[in-house]
């Protein structure tokens, strides 16, 4: 399959969209294992394919090692989701989602935060890479 730009972005809707359902049904303010569980349901309903808590691989000087470094979601083996259900985002949740997007090669992620009152306009933040730079060259 061939990834672009576009397929990227309606991607990012749709697990908005999903993100959204979840928030909408159960509110915020409760523990981030729920929200895991209730998007990964929401994700199926929708037939979006998905690995949860996958193992991020971990290369260091041409020797794999040993990680345990494990991403949320990775959504159609190329969207890193990471969840939190926090009062703030920290700067270093994005740079987490960065480094895990550069570990899976992933050109887009999605940090999503369930514990805003409106999660569309302060609940979720994309970031891409080099490799979203270098499609459709």
């Amino acid at each position: 399959m061939n990834i672009t730009r576009s397929y990227l972005k309606d991607l990012v809707y749709q697990v908005n969209g999903a993100a959204i359902e979840v928030h909408k049904s159960i509110g915020p303010g409760l523990l981030e294992c729920v929200y895991h569980q209730c998007l990964k349901k929401e994700l199926e309903l929708r037939k979006i394919n998905y690995s949860s808590e996958l193992l991020v691989p971990l290369k260091y000087k041409g020797h794999e090692l040993e990680s345990k470094l494990r991403c949320d979601l990775f959504i159609e083996n190329t969207l890193v989701v990471e969840l939190k259900s926090v009062n703030e985002i920290n700067p270093i949740f994005e740079a987490q989602l960065l480094t895990y997007m550069n570990l899976l090669n992933a050109p887009i992620g999605l940090l999503i935060n369930f514990n805003v009152k409106n999660i569309f306009f302060e609940g979720q933040k994309t970031l891409v890479n080099e490799f979203y730079r270098k499609l459709d060259e």
